[in-house]
């Protein structure tokens, strides 16, 4: 009889493992159970905050499935339990907070609470630099990117550069990365497209610029684009004038050092970033 009752009792922890890790797989299992599983939880770093919008189900209790905001209190007001503290916590915290007060009410013997973010309001972004609109703006999900937060700013300004950079904080560390925006829908990487999460801030820099000077039609300041040459700088000044040569045409380069070398370059060269391109008159 002990044999068998031995065998029961492995036999039942064996098809209860196995009901949970059906469960995980199935998504069955609220973020804290996935969490004690030694899964990654969907928004580990997140934490909620005023205006939050949550969808908040109980496994096998249709009556207490509810939709509703983060008040500006960091509270909510759920069924049968009442106000519920739940800002500042994760999405697997506000999970516990809810079942521990299902619990402890005898409302439900062993709740299974799944919270759902569906929209981010408490949590907001900083873009900065040459873009139409600067400003912070809300996180509208937590699956936001880099470009999203940037659509929100109107794009990027005419005198933007293509790169964007990134910093904030993760697990505990501050991070800086570089996004180069072109590229990304150029070679269609979007695994590049990273996402923002709450406090990044975006920042665009002003494009590289060209200045062409002297003996041309239109003297300026230009944005250099990618790969661009002495020629195509030029032309973007209107070509030479009457009086210019191309036997005239200097760059005047800043090197690491701060001086200001003076170089006679081919038309094919590539430009670098603040040269200044003089064309001389011609001679005869």
């Amino acid at each position: 009889m002990g044999v068998l009752t031995t065998g029961w009792k492995r036999g039942k922890a064996a098809l209860g493992a196995l009901v949970t890790g059906l469960a995980l797989v199935a998504g069955l299992v609220p973020a804290h159970a996935r969490e004690a599983a030694g899964q990654e939880p969907a928004a580990q770093e997140y934490r909620l905050g005023p205006g939050d919008g949550l969808k908040i189900s109980v496994f096998q209790n249709p009556d207490l499935s509810l939709e509703t905001r983060v008040s500006e209190t960091g509270s909510i007001s759920y069924p049968l339990v009442g106000n519920v503290q739940v800002g500042g916590l994760s999405v697997a915290g506000a999970e516990k907070a809810i079942a521990d007060g299902l619990k402890k009410g005898g409302f439900v013997l062993q709740p299974q609470v799944t919270v759902v973010l569906q929209q981010v309001r408490g949590a907001q972004v900083a873009v900065l630099g040459q873009v139409a609109r600067p400003g912070r703006y809300p996180l509208e999900s937590t699956a936001m990117k880099v470009t999203d937060a940037l659509a929100l700013a109107g794009g990027m300004a005419p005198q933007g550069a293509d790169k964007v950079i990134l910093t904030g904080m993760r697990s505990g560390r501050r991070v800086r990365a570089e996004i180069d925006v072109t590229e990304l829908f150029v070679t269609w990487t979007p695994e590049k497209d990273l996402p923002v999460m709450a406090g990044d801030t975006l920042y665009v820099h002003r494009a590289p610029q060209v200045y062409v000077y002297g003996e041309v039609q239109r003297s300026g300041a230009y944005r250099i684009e990618r790969q661009m040459t002495v020629l195509q700088a030029l032309a973007m000044g209107g070509g030479l004038s009457q009086r210019g040569t191309e036997r005239g045409v200097r760059i005047h380069r800043r090197g690491e050092d701060g001086a200001v070398r003076v170089l006679t370059p081919q038309l094919n060269d590539l430009v670098q970033a603040d040269d200044v391109i003089v064309v001389r008159e011609a001679l005869f």
